[in-house]
C-alpha cells in the first residue's frame, strides 16, 4: 500500500452539521462476569454537521474495554455515523449505563440510559474430578539442552585440529631437516623466511638480529665444522681465520670484517640496546648473504657419487609447495570453524535476532542508535526530536474547494510509507477559524487509509497531553499492506498525533512494521520528545 502524502489533508475541509436524534442499543442486556457489552450509538445528520461523541475509560460503573472507529455511511444528502463501544464489568450484580453526551453542532443529546445484568460463572466442584496437588516442576530452559552437545562437537574438532597441528609441525621439522641437502641450501631458505616475518619493520630489531646472526652461525658450523653457535663473535672470527688458512679457503680480510661488524652489530643490539637505522640493517643483511656466498665459494668442491640431484630439488619444490597448500587450508578451516562456533554460542545465549542485529546490521537499529536531531517544524510550531532531519515536502495539488480554505499547509518528512520507518510532520491553518473535530479527524484519516489499500484495520484512540499542557488525541493500531517487492502481506504499526490550534491542525505520523522493536523505541523517544508551540495569531 502507497499511501499518498495528500490524503491526510483532504480530511481537513469534512464539515458536519447533524439532525437532533440519537439511536442507542446494546447486545444484550445479561451477560457473564468480564465478557463484553457492545453498545451502540447511532445518529443522522446532514454532512456539514460536527459530531463529538463520548470519549472516557468508564462510563457509569461500567468499564470502556474498546473505542471502536465511527462508521459513516452515505444516505442522500445526510450521514449516518453509528459508534460502538466495548463495556464489561468484573463484579456480578444490575447496573446502569447512564444517559452519554453527545455534541451535534455544539449542542447537547443525550443516549438512553440502559439496565444490564452481570452473573457469576457457576462452577460446579462436585461433578468436577479432583486431583492431588501436584510437584513442582523445573521448567525447562526455553533454548533446549541441545546446544551443549553442539558445543562438545565443535569442542572435539578443535582438539582434533590441535592434534593434528602439532603433529604436522613435528613433522614439518623432520621434513625440513631431509629437504635441506646442502647448508648453503638452507640458509638461504631461512634467509628468505626471516625477510616474510618483517621483524625489524614491526619494531622487533631484537629479534631480528638474534635470527639473523643465528642463520649466519648454523651455516658456517655445518659448512666449515666449527662451534659457531657457542663461541663469541671474537673466538668466531679468530676460528673462521684458523679453518680458512687449515684448508686454504680464499677468505678476503674485507668479508670477515663484514662478518664481524654485523656480529658486533647484533651484540649491541642485544645486550646494549642499540637501534640502528633502516638502511643499517639492509645493509647487515646484505653483507651477511655476501658473507654465505662468498663462504660457500671458498669452500672446495667436493663430488657428489650420485645423480639424483635434479630430482631432489624437484621433490623438494613438490613437497614445499604441498606443505604451503595445507597451511592454508589449517588456516581457513580454523578460522570459519571459530567463526561457525562463536556464531552458535551467541544464537545458543542471545538469540537469533540478536546475532542478526549485531552481525548483518539492522535499519532502524542504525537509526536508533544514531546522532538525534531536535529541530521545529511548521506554524505553529511542532518542537521534535528525530533520529534525522525531516526534509520540506512539496504540496500536493487540492481541489480548488479545498485549496480555497487553506491559508498555510507545511510538510516535512522522512522515509516513505514502504520504507523501513516512516515519520511525517505537518501543519495546515484555514482562511477561517472553525471548530474542529480531532476525532472525526482521525476517523476520516483511517477512512482515508482504507480507502487507499490498507487492509484489516484495527485502532483506537485515546487523549494525549504534551509536557506543556496542550491537549490531544492520539490514535493507534495496525493495517495490513502487500510488500511490492515480495508480493507478501506485511502487518504495519502506525500511530498518530492531533493537535487543534485556532482553526487548524497540528499533526505528527508515524509508520513502521508491527514487529520491529528498534522502530518501536524510536516511535516512543519521538512521542515523549513532542512539544506543541502555541499559536500567536
Amino acid at each position: 500500500m502507497k499511501i499518498k502524502i495528500y490524503l491526510f489533508f483532504l480530511l481537513f475541509s469534512t464539515v458536519l452539521l447533524a439532525q437532533k436524534r440519537v439511536t442507542t442499543s446494546i447486545d444484550t442486556t445479561k451477560n457473564k462476569i468480564g465478557a463484553q457489552f457492545n453498545l451502540t450509538l447511532k445518529t443522522t445528520v446532514d454532512t456539514s454537521a460536527i459530531v463529538v461523541f463520548p470519549s472516557g475509560t468508564t462510563f457509569g460503573n461500567l468499564e470502556v474495554i474498546r473505542s471502536y472507529i465511527v462508521d459513516t455511511i452515505k444516505k442522500n444528502n445526510q450521514y449516518e455515523l453509528i459508534k460502538k463501544y466495548g463495556l464489561t464489568q468484573f463484579d456480578s450484580g444490575k447496573y446502569l449505563i447512564p444517559r452519554l453526551p453527545i455534541l451535534i453542532d455544539k449542542q447537547r443529546f443525550y443516549s438512553d440510559s440502559i439496565k444490564i445484568e452481570i452473573s457469576n460463572v457457576k462452577v460446579d466442584t462436585l461433578k468436577q474430578k479432583m486431583y492431588e496437588i501436584k510437584a513442582i516442576t523445573q521448567v525447562e530452559n526455553a533454548i533446549g539442552s541441545w546446544w551443549k552437545y553442539i558445543l562438545g562437537f565443535l569442542l572435539i574438532i578443535g582438539i582434533g585440529f590441535l592434534v593434528y597441528f602439532l603433529v604436522k609441525k613435528n613433522q614439518k621439522k623432520k621434513l625440513e631437516q631431509e629437504i635441506y641437502k646442502t647448508p648453503i641450501e638452507k640458509a638461504t631458505s631461512l634467509l628468505k623466511n626471516l625477510e616474510t616475518k618483517q621483524l625489524w619493520q614491526k619494531g622487533e630489531i631484537k629479534s631480528y638480529y638474534s635470527e639473523l646472526t643465528d642463520i649466519a652461525r648454523i651455516y658456517i658450523e655445518e659448512e666449515i665444522h666449527i662451534p659457531a653457535m657457542e663461541s663469541t663473535t671474537t673466538e668466531l672470527i679468530t676460528g673462521l681465520r684458523k679453518v680458512a688458512n687449515q684448508k686454504k679457503m680464499k677468505l678476503s680480510k674485507e668479508t670477515l670484517l663484514n662478518l664481524e661488524k654485523v656480529l658486533k652489530q647484533a651484540d649491541l643490539v642485544k645486550f646494549a640496546k642499540s637501534k640502528p637505522l633502516d638502511f643499517e640493517i639492509t645493509e647487515d643483511k646484505k653483507r651477511i648473504e655476501n658473507t654465505i656466498v662468498l663462504i660457500h665459494k671458498a669452500v672446495p668442491e667436493v663430488v657428489v657419487q650420485d645423480g639424483d640431484n635434479v630430482l631432489d630439488v624437484l621433490m623438494k619444490e613438490k613437497l614445499l609447495k604441498k606443505q604451503r597448500t595445507k597451511r592454508i587450508i589449517f588456516g581457513v578451516a580454523s578460522v570459519l570453524t571459530l567463526l561457525f562456533a562463536t556464531t552458535i554460542f551467541l544464537i545458543a545465549t542471545k538469540g537469533l535476532a540478536f546475532v542478526r542485529d549485531t552481525v548483518l546490521g539492522h535499519p532502524t537499529k542504525d537509526l536508533l542508535k544514531g546522532e538525534w536531531v531536535l529541530s521545529e517544524y511548521g506554524y505553529p510550531g511542532i518542537l521534535i526530536e528525530t533520529p534525522k532531519v525531516l526534509k520540506r515536502l512539496d504540496n500536493q495539488k487540492l481541489p480548488t474547494q479545498e485549496a480555497a480554505m487553506i491559508k498555510d499547509m507545511q510538510n516535512f518528512g522522512y522515509g516513505s510509507i514502504l520504507d523501513n520507518f516512516y515519520v511525517m510532520v505537518s501543519t495546515i491553518r484555514y482562511q477561517k477559524e472553525m471548530e474542529i473535530d480531532l476525532s472525526k479527524t482521525l476517523d476520516i484519516s483511517l477512512k482515508l487509509m482504507e480507502n487507499q489499500g490498507a487492509q484489516n484495520l484495527i485502532g483506537d484512540q485515546t487523549e494525549f497531553n504534551t509536557k506543556e499542557g496542550i491537549s490531544g488525541i492520539k490514535g493507534f493500531g495496525t493495517f495490513s499492506q502487500i510488500d511490492p517487492k515480495n508480493k507478501k502481506s506485511v502487518k504495519i504499526y502506525y500511530e498518530l498525533l492531533l493537535f487543534a490550534q485556532q482553526g487548524g491542525i497540528q499533526k505528527i505520523m508515524m509508520i513502521h512494521q508491527e514487529n520491529d522493536g528498534f522502530a518501536k523505541e524510536i516511535t516512543e523517544r519521538m512521542i515523549n520528545s513532542v512539544e506543541i508551540k502555541k499559536a500567536t495569531e
